[in-house]
Protein backbone atom coordinates (compact mmCIF):
# COMPACT_ATOMS: atom_id res chain seq x y z
CA UNK A 1 0.00 0.00 0.00
CA UNK A 2 3.18 2.67 0.78
CA UNK A 3 4.51 1.77 -2.77
CA UNK A 4 1.58 1.99 -4.66
CA UNK A 5 0.81 5.76 -2.83
CA UNK A 6 4.37 6.34 -3.21
CA UNK A 7 4.35 5.65 -6.91
CA UNK A 8 0.91 7.81 -7.34
CA UNK A 9 2.35 10.53 -5.80
CA UNK A 10 5.62 10.55 -7.88
CA UNK A 11 3.55 9.98 -10.81
CA UNK A 12 1.40 13.15 -9.28
CA UNK A 13 4.26 15.13 -9.35
CA UNK A 14 5.83 14.58 -12.82
CA UNK A 15 3.06 15.31 -14.45
CA UNK A 16 2.17 18.29 -11.69
CA UNK A 17 6.12 19.57 -13.07
CA UNK A 18 5.12 18.46 -16.86
CA UNK A 19 2.25 20.78 -16.91
CA UNK A 20 4.25 23.57 -15.11
CA UNK A 21 6.60 23.97 -17.48
CA UNK A 22 6.54 27.15 -19.80
CA UNK A 23 8.70 27.78 -22.43
CA UNK A 24 10.12 31.82 -22.68
CA UNK A 25 11.62 32.38 -26.26
CA UNK A 26 15.04 34.52 -26.83
CA UNK A 27 13.26 37.56 -27.83
CA UNK A 28 10.52 37.78 -25.01
CA UNK A 29 10.00 38.24 -21.15
CA UNK A 30 7.39 36.89 -19.00
CA UNK A 31 5.76 38.49 -15.99
CA UNK A 32 5.34 36.04 -13.02
CA UNK A 33 2.15 36.69 -10.74
CA UNK A 34 1.86 34.50 -7.60
CA UNK A 35 -1.90 35.18 -6.73
CA UNK A 36 -2.66 37.66 -8.32
CA UNK A 37 0.15 39.70 -7.48
CA UNK A 38 3.33 40.52 -9.48
CA UNK A 39 6.66 38.32 -8.24
CA UNK A 40 8.91 38.56 -10.55
CA UNK A 41 10.64 38.27 -13.77
CA UNK A 42 10.98 35.36 -16.37
CA UNK A 43 13.94 35.00 -18.38
CA UNK A 44 14.12 33.53 -21.86
CA UNK A 45 14.29 29.55 -21.35
CA UNK A 46 11.75 26.72 -19.53
CA UNK A 47 10.64 28.33 -16.30
CA UNK A 48 8.15 26.28 -13.91
CA UNK A 49 5.03 27.98 -13.26
CA UNK A 50 3.03 25.98 -10.99
CA UNK A 51 -1.04 25.74 -11.57
CA UNK A 52 -3.76 27.98 -9.92
CA UNK A 53 -1.40 29.78 -7.65
CA UNK A 54 0.67 31.08 -10.30
CA UNK A 55 0.25 32.47 -13.76
CA UNK A 56 2.22 34.68 -16.44
CA UNK A 57 2.17 36.94 -19.20
CA UNK A 58 4.73 37.08 -22.47
CA UNK A 59 6.21 40.19 -23.97
CA UNK A 60 7.64 40.36 -26.99
CA UNK A 61 10.71 42.92 -26.67
CA UNK A 62 11.30 42.92 -30.80
CA UNK A 63 10.78 46.17 -32.39
CA UNK A 64 7.57 46.86 -34.00
CA UNK A 65 6.37 48.52 -37.11
CA UNK A 66 3.27 50.18 -36.76
CA UNK A 67 1.43 51.83 -39.03
CA UNK A 68 -0.99 54.89 -38.23
CA UNK A 69 -4.13 55.01 -40.41
CA UNK A 70 -4.39 58.38 -42.47
CA UNK A 71 -5.12 61.44 -39.95
CA UNK A 72 -7.11 64.78 -41.64
CA UNK A 73 -5.50 67.57 -40.33
CA UNK A 74 -5.65 71.40 -41.17
CA UNK A 75 -2.29 72.77 -41.52
CA UNK A 76 -1.15 76.19 -39.29
CA UNK A 77 -2.14 77.86 -42.73
CA UNK A 78 -5.89 76.34 -42.67
CA UNK A 79 -5.02 73.69 -45.45
CA UNK A 80 -6.50 70.19 -45.31
CA UNK A 81 -3.85 67.18 -45.86
CA UNK A 82 -4.28 63.64 -44.92
CA UNK A 83 -1.22 62.34 -43.49
CA UNK A 84 -0.28 58.56 -42.58
CA UNK A 85 3.09 57.36 -40.91
CA UNK A 86 4.97 54.40 -39.49
CA UNK A 87 5.98 54.53 -35.65
CA UNK A 88 8.96 52.09 -34.84
CA UNK A 89 9.16 50.89 -31.14
CA UNK A 90 10.04 48.14 -28.92
CA UNK A 91 9.46 47.29 -25.24
CA UNK A 92 12.06 48.57 -22.87
CA UNK A 93 10.46 47.41 -19.48
CA UNK A 94 7.83 44.34 -20.10
CA UNK A 95 6.89 45.04 -16.05
CA UNK A 96 5.67 48.83 -17.21
CA UNK A 97 4.24 47.44 -20.21
CA UNK A 98 2.09 44.99 -18.80
CA UNK A 99 1.25 46.92 -15.32
CA UNK A 100 1.51 50.50 -16.18
CA UNK A 101 -0.96 50.46 -18.94
CA UNK A 102 -4.00 48.14 -20.31
CA UNK A 103 -2.84 47.53 -24.32
CA UNK A 104 0.23 49.04 -24.75
CA UNK A 105 -0.24 48.24 -28.66
CA UNK A 106 -3.37 50.10 -28.75
CA UNK A 107 -2.60 53.03 -26.39
CA UNK A 108 0.98 54.04 -28.47
CA UNK A 109 -1.07 53.73 -31.79
CA UNK A 110 -3.87 56.21 -30.66
CA UNK A 111 -1.48 58.63 -28.97
CA UNK A 112 0.96 58.01 -32.11
CA UNK A 113 -2.13 59.45 -34.13
CA UNK A 114 -3.60 62.23 -32.27
CA UNK A 115 0.39 63.91 -31.90
CA UNK A 116 0.42 63.74 -35.25
CA UNK A 117 -2.73 65.58 -35.64
CA UNK A 118 -1.50 68.11 -33.39
CA UNK A 119 2.26 68.84 -34.84
CA UNK A 120 0.78 69.35 -38.69
CA UNK A 121 -1.55 71.92 -37.09
CA UNK A 122 1.58 73.55 -35.64
CA UNK A 123 2.99 74.06 -39.23
CA UNK A 124 2.43 75.52 -42.60
CA UNK A 125 2.14 73.45 -45.85
CA UNK A 126 5.39 74.59 -46.81
CA UNK A 127 7.02 73.85 -43.83
CA UNK A 128 4.95 70.05 -43.54
CA UNK A 129 5.84 69.36 -47.50
CA UNK A 130 9.71 70.98 -46.86
CA UNK A 131 10.76 69.80 -43.47
CA UNK A 132 9.23 65.91 -43.24
CA UNK A 133 12.12 64.96 -40.80
CA UNK A 134 11.84 68.08 -38.56
CA UNK A 135 8.05 67.47 -38.28
CA UNK A 136 8.46 63.84 -37.42
CA UNK A 137 11.73 64.26 -35.39
CA UNK A 138 8.48 66.67 -33.50
CA UNK A 139 6.11 63.84 -33.11
CA UNK A 140 8.63 61.18 -31.99
CA UNK A 141 9.49 63.56 -29.09
CA UNK A 142 6.41 64.19 -28.25
CA UNK A 143 5.10 60.14 -28.39
CA UNK A 144 8.23 59.27 -26.51
CA UNK A 145 7.41 61.87 -23.60
CA UNK A 146 4.52 59.55 -22.52
CA UNK A 147 5.52 55.94 -23.61
CA UNK A 148 8.53 56.20 -21.40
CA UNK A 149 6.34 55.84 -18.40
CA UNK A 150 4.74 53.19 -20.32
CA UNK A 151 7.90 51.34 -20.58
CA UNK A 152 8.15 51.84 -24.61
CA UNK A 153 10.61 52.89 -25.96
CA UNK A 154 10.25 55.10 -29.27
CA UNK A 155 12.77 54.33 -32.22
CA UNK A 156 11.38 56.26 -35.15
CA UNK A 157 8.50 58.00 -36.73
CA UNK A 158 8.56 58.61 -40.14
CA UNK A 159 5.88 60.02 -42.11
CA UNK A 160 4.85 58.11 -45.09
CA UNK A 161 3.15 60.17 -47.37
CA UNK A 162 1.07 63.59 -47.38
CA UNK A 163 -2.07 63.95 -49.43
CA UNK A 164 -3.21 67.65 -50.59
CA UNK A 165 -6.66 68.43 -52.06
CA UNK A 166 -6.74 68.44 -56.15
CA UNK A 167 -7.32 72.25 -56.65
CA UNK A 168 -4.14 72.57 -53.52
CA UNK A 169 -2.34 70.49 -55.86
CA UNK A 170 -2.63 72.25 -59.14
CA UNK A 171 -2.18 75.33 -57.46
CA UNK A 172 1.37 74.11 -56.30
CA UNK A 173 1.96 72.93 -59.64
CA UNK A 174 1.18 76.31 -61.36
CA UNK A 175 3.32 78.18 -58.72
CA UNK A 176 5.92 75.26 -59.51
CA UNK A 177 5.56 76.00 -63.03
CA UNK A 178 6.04 79.69 -62.95
CA UNK A 179 9.28 79.40 -60.67
CA UNK A 180 11.02 77.77 -63.31
CA UNK A 181 10.40 79.83 -65.65
CA UNK A 182 11.24 82.83 -63.61
CA UNK A 183 14.58 81.07 -63.88
CA UNK A 184 14.99 79.59 -67.05
CA UNK A 185 13.91 83.41 -68.23
CA UNK A 186 16.70 84.93 -65.78
CA UNK A 187 19.45 82.39 -67.08
CA UNK A 188 19.12 83.42 -70.46
CA UNK A 189 19.36 86.98 -69.80
CA UNK A 190 22.55 86.37 -68.10
CA UNK A 191 23.22 84.15 -71.18
CA UNK A 192 22.64 86.78 -73.14
CA UNK A 193 24.28 89.94 -71.10
CA UNK A 194 27.75 87.78 -70.98
CA UNK A 195 27.56 87.22 -74.73
CA UNK A 196 27.20 91.07 -75.37
CA UNK A 197 29.75 91.50 -73.34
CA UNK A 198 32.44 89.41 -74.96
CA UNK A 199 31.12 90.27 -78.54
CA UNK A 200 31.74 93.88 -77.36
CA UNK A 201 35.43 92.82 -76.09
CA UNK A 202 35.85 91.20 -79.18
CA UNK A 203 34.98 93.86 -81.93
CA UNK A 204 36.97 96.10 -79.80
CA UNK A 205 39.99 93.96 -79.99
CA UNK A 206 39.54 93.41 -83.94
CA UNK A 207 39.29 97.43 -84.40
CA UNK A 208 42.29 97.89 -82.68
CA UNK A 209 44.92 95.41 -84.72
CA UNK A 210 44.98 96.55 -88.65
CA UNK A 211 44.03 93.57 -90.65
CA UNK A 212 42.38 91.85 -87.69
CA UNK A 213 38.97 92.45 -89.21
CA UNK A 214 40.19 91.29 -92.84
CA UNK A 215 41.53 87.92 -91.10
CA UNK A 216 38.23 86.89 -89.08
CA UNK A 217 36.51 87.44 -92.31
CA UNK A 218 38.34 85.21 -94.64
CA UNK A 219 37.92 82.48 -91.64
CA UNK A 220 33.95 82.84 -91.70
CA UNK A 221 34.38 82.40 -95.03
CA UNK A 222 36.73 79.44 -94.51
CA UNK A 223 34.04 77.54 -92.26
CA UNK A 224 30.97 78.60 -94.04
CA UNK A 225 32.81 76.77 -97.15
CA UNK A 226 33.48 73.54 -95.47
CA UNK A 227 29.39 72.95 -96.17
CA UNK A 228 28.90 72.73 -100.47
CA UNK A 229 25.18 73.39 -100.05
CA UNK A 230 25.88 76.88 -98.68
CA UNK A 231 26.18 80.30 -101.05
CA UNK A 232 29.34 82.44 -99.95
CA UNK A 233 28.58 85.83 -100.76
CA UNK A 234 32.18 87.74 -100.16
CA UNK A 235 32.38 91.21 -99.41
CA UNK A 236 35.18 93.50 -99.76
CA UNK A 237 36.75 94.61 -96.64
CA UNK A 238 36.12 98.39 -95.71
CA UNK A 239 39.85 98.50 -96.00
CA UNK A 240 40.14 97.82 -99.67
CA UNK A 241 37.78 100.25 -100.18
CA UNK A 242 39.22 102.98 -98.09
CA UNK A 243 42.49 102.02 -100.54
CA UNK A 244 40.94 102.40 -103.93
CA UNK A 245 39.33 105.98 -102.39
CA UNK A 246 43.09 107.11 -101.82
CA UNK A 247 43.92 105.96 -105.29
CA UNK A 248 40.88 107.77 -107.01
CA UNK A 249 42.07 111.13 -104.79
CA UNK A 250 45.47 110.85 -105.91
CA UNK A 251 44.64 110.72 -109.94
CA UNK A 252 42.26 113.86 -109.00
Amino acid sequence: MNILILFWAVIGFVFVCIISIRQINQYEKGVKFMFGKFHRMMEPGWRIVLPVIQSYQKIDLRTKAVDVPDQNAITKDNVPVNVNAVIYYKVASAEKALLEIENFKYAIMQYAQTTMRNVVGEVTLDELLASRDRVANRIEELVEVVSKSWGIEVSSVELKDVKLPENMERTISKQAEAEREKRAIIITSEGELAASQNMAEAARTLSQVPGALHLRTLQSINDISSDQSNTVVFTLPLETLQAFTGFMNKDK
